[in-house]
């Protein structure tokens, strides 16, 4: 019967590594703490520089969450829609909601540095919700995202503070022109919408 059992000190070997690849495989999924490539949405799949200091963003870091994609200017009569953008952020962020600010110079307004955009924003309207860096939005030269956004909804941005509501698979559900609010009762609903799916 001996034969088929362990020495004590090589048992207490072999326990003491199954313990040790036992922590090492319990802690493998933790790690994970991006979303892989299928559960993020084509639509994220770009990394695009913060406003505030360049650093690279992932945008899969948004997936599943319900977007609000909007072009911005500093020097534009919309310019006041910060403010909204602001408050339907913290508004309806915890419950899944999250816009994405993209200031341009596609229509002339925006000619700052992006550390001048930055300071405008958050000494102005108090911004918080995420930045980023200067970006083209239309034409053969938009951003891959803006590309992606305008196949989608089959609407480019028009001007400054153009909207897309993004649902939580990564599809545009809406898009809301400049003269529409942030915190218009026709695009509220559409995000509520989108918040209870």
């Amino acid at each position: 019967m001996r034969l088929y059992f362990l020495p004590r000190p090589a048992a207490l070997l072999a326990w003491a590594l199954s313990c040790q690849f036992g922590t090492a495989w319990a802690q493998a999924p933790a790690a994970q703490s991006e979303p892989s490539a299928a559960a993020c949405p084509a639509l994220l799949q770009h990394t695009v520089p913060r406003l505030q200091d360049e650093k690279p963003q992932a945008l899969c870091q948004y997936a599943g969450k319900v977007l609000v994609v909007v072009n911005t200017a500093s020097f534009c009569g919309f310019t006041p829609q910060y403010a909204g953008l602001e408050a339907l952020h913290a508004k309806y962020k915890d419950k899944g909601l999250v816009v994405l600010g993209f200031p341009s110079n596609d229509f002339s307004q925006e000619g700052g540095s992006n550390k001048e955009i930055a300071a405008f924003c958050e000494n102005t309207f108090g911004v918080k919700f995420p930045m980023f860096t200067k970006t083209t939005v239309t034409g053969k030269n938009a951003h891959p995202l803006y590309k992606q956004l305008a196949s989608q909804s089959g609407a480019v941005p028009r001007w400054n503070f153009f909207k897309y509501v993004v649902g939580r698979d990564g599809q545009v559900a809406a898009n809301f022109g400049s003269t529409t609010g942030p915190l218009d009762a026709r695009m509220t609903r559409q995000i509520e919408q989108l918040l209870a799916k």
